[in-house]
């Protein structure tokens, strides 16, 4: 009876410690900017079943998954075990033998599961301190933190075999008999006097139940906090085009910045991302920059927003209290002197990334760490004109040219001569509105690409046209560089353009183009369907309209656009492209599809030096050159830039051919039938 008393009070005191401890986090949460995360119930289920509970993510690093798989299954089936202690403790004769057939496989599957755990967390601690993954952070309070939970996690295991053990020795029931791993043990305390038994069995079950309530109560102030806001955050993240950024509301008169500058700037479900994160360390082990010896590293932003907060939050509360003495006054001022811009995030990091969304797509625990990263850019834009150099020059083009490089906005459709490409003005209505995009109509390397497609459409019988130099910068350039104004401009001025024609779909060859006004336009009430020149090939080559003769003996490895494979999922279709080529051989990098590795030009990076590190292009050429290629294969005129410079950089501009889609499709296609 006394021990029922003892543990009652416990009992309560642990979970009233803990609630008061989440409600503070919750309150926290309440500084963010509000964000509706309510829309489509049941797919956001579906997510929580195939993410956190079937751990989808986590999986895709085999070893690593697997021990997190078991580590996380154990506990969710060994919550019934805990339950059972728990009802033990307020009724000592508890258990759930009153389930009848199902009570001795659930008790054998908790053994089984309890030392699988245990295996886990050695292999867990094996790793973090023999093999050392160059991701997980090895050193000081995020070492002993991670260390401290896992040694918790073996004791609640270790003290729950004790527990059970000692019970079977003292007990001539068979309803423990489904325990084979405790009734092993048990061989331990059989040769101990029934007094000895109950000892064991009281030290182990107190050992269980305090661990458990002390690791319960110690996960809010821990890394592992994840534990709590993992399956929430999974829940609440986007569904759709995980990418898009939100529009700022530019119109609004009483707002006194734009963009964050610090925590407060920032949604409540951003700063739920601090909370979550596991620091796992995939996102930045996946990270473009931080690979080629950039400063950023995605997990230590999502960490310092994390930290920020946690220093932040309980101040502003403390400000908002009527009594403030002399030392909080002092703390509230020294807390407020700092912000998380510079303070906790340097400029030099924010302008590292280059979007691909690596980082997105490795995070177990559906992180969007690209919206963070814009939402700082936009403040350093919008607030303090604080940007690379390079981009004052684009953000004058594109004010001046409608194009991120400084030719006349009246050469936009000189491409086109003498290939009888007919102006959408001149027509009533089309079935295809060919966007060209900047690149297309400018670069002299990618016209080549633009003047291919446009011959492909033509020998197909498509009825299309181009909007000439009425088509502007889709503004995905100025948008990802923090400059929204600028951003929402062109889109505007591009949506009142398309406004004035009738056409049924939207084609181009500009996988950031296609992104941004497949995705982003309708925030701004331009809806269309817009389809990739590489789906679009694929069609007429499959509906017979295009048909491949010519044959290419050579190798090729496509190079997958971020914009178009992790953005927008288009991964097989320009691989079926290159398959239709007869002669072709495709292998694949050891990075590609959604493990694609970026060119480096995403972000506005394209238009920005890169002085820090290794050139992330040439990281990305060198992968490809190790397979031998005589082609590398391209479907995104940034991504055909970088490769391209990075072959001439490498010295074998000879030997190895930078080639898009739709410039191999039309060499395999004989010279007979092509327009010239």
């Amino acid at each position: 009876m006394t021990k029922s008393i003892i543990f009652i009070f416990i009992l309560i005191g642990a979970f009233a410690l803990f609630i008061v401890n989440v409600k503070t986090l919750l309150s926290y949460l309440k500084l963010g900017k509000p964000e509706n995360r309510s829309n489509n119930k049941w797919r956001r289920i579906k997510n929580v079943i195939t993410i956190a509970f079937g751990q989808k993510k986590l999986l895709r690093e085999p070893l690593a998954g697997i021990m997190h798989f078991l580590i996380f299954w154990g506990f969710v089936i060994l919550l019934l075990a805990i339950l059972e202690t728990i009802g033990e403790g307020l009724y000592p004769a508890f258990n759930f033998s009153f389930l009848g057939f199902l009570y001795k496989p659930l008790a054998m599957l908790q053994d089984v599961m309890g030392l699988l755990v245990v295996i886990s967390v050695a292999f867990a601690l094996f790793r973090r301190y023999i093999l050392r993954p160059k991701r997980l952070d090895v050193s000081g309070h995020a070492q002993f933190d991670a260390t401290l939970i896992l040694t918790i996690i073996v004791l609640i295991m270790l003290s729950m075999f004790g527990q059970s053990a000692a019970q079977i020795s003292m007990s001539e029931s068979q309803i423990y008999s489904g325990k084979f791993i405790s009734a092993y043990i048990a061989g331990l305390f059989s040769n101990l006097t029934p007094d000895q038994q109950q000892f064991w069995y009281e030290m182990f079950w107190w050992m269980h139940i305090l661990f458990v309530l002390g690791l319960m109560n110690y996960l809010p102030y821990s890394k592992h906090l994840h534990i709590l806001s993992s399956i929430p955050n999974v829940y609440l993240a986007k569904l759709d085009n995980r990418a898009n950024l939100k529009a700022l509301n530019l119109a609004d008169e009483t707002a006194t910045k734009f963009g964050a500058s610090d925590v407060e700037d920032l949604t409540w479900k951003q700063l739920l991302d601090g909370y979550t994160c596991t620091e796992c360390g995939r996102c930045t082990a996946s990270c473009p920059a931080n690979i080629t010896g950039k400063p950023l590293s995605p997990k230590k932003i999502i960490v310092d927003i994390r930290h920020r907060l946690l220093e932040k939050a309980p101040v502003i509360v403390n400000r908002q209290s009527s009594i403030v003495d002399s030392a909080l006054k002092s703390q509230i001022e020294q807390v407020n002197n700092k912000q998380l811009i510079d303070d906790y995030i340097t400029e030099d990091e924010l302008w590292s990334c280059t979007t691909c969304m690596a980082c997105v797509q490795e995070c177990p625990v559906q992180i969007e760490h690209i919206d963070s990263i814009i939402d700082l850019r936009r403040y350093l834009v919008l607030n303090e004109s604080r940007f690379p150099k390079e981009m004052q020059v684009v953000f004058q083009n594109l004010e001046r040219n409608f194009a991120p490089w400084a030719f006349s906005h009246s050469t936009r459709a000189d491409w086109a001569e003498g290939l009888n490409v007919p102006l959408l003005a001149s027509k009533e209505k089309v079935d295809v509105l060919f966007w060209v995009g900047c690149a297309g109509s400018y670069d002299e390397r990618y016209k080549k690409v633009t003047k291919s497609f446009t011959k492909l459409m033509q020998m197909a019988g498509i009825e299309f046209a181009i909007l000439g130099t009425e088509e502007k910068c889709n503004g995905d350039p100025a948008r990802r560089a923090g400059n929204e104004y600028l951003a929402q401009t062109l889109i505007n001025e591009n949506i009142a353009t398309l406004a004035k024609y009738k056409f049924n779909k939207i084609v181009t060859t500009c996988p950031h183009c296609f992104n941004t006004i497949k995705n982003e336009y309708p925030d701004f009430g331009g809806k269309y369907e817009v389809i990739h020149h590489t789906d679009f090939i694929l069609n007429l080559i499959n509906s017979g309209k295009l048909i491949l003769s010519k044959e290419k003996i050579a190798t090729i490895t496509y190079h997958d656009s971020c914009y178009l494979g992790r953005y927008n999922n288009i991964y097989d279709a320009p691989r079926d492209v290159i398959a239709a080529v007869p002669g072709l051989k495709s292998v694949e990098m050891n990075r590609s599809g959604d493990k694609g590795f970026c060119c480096g030009a995403g972000g506005a990076r394209m238009f920005m030096e890169e002085t820090i590190g290794k050139r992330v292009n040439h990281e990305r050429t060198e992968e490809a050159l190790t397979i031998n290629p005589n082609i590398i294969g391209t479907a995104c005129p940034f991504c055909m830039t970088m490769m391209s410079d990075g072959v001439k950089d490498k010295e074998v501009a000879d030997k190895v051919q930078v080639k898009d889609i739709a410039e191999l499709v039309l060499e395999a296609i004989e010279s007979k039938n092509e327009i010239i």
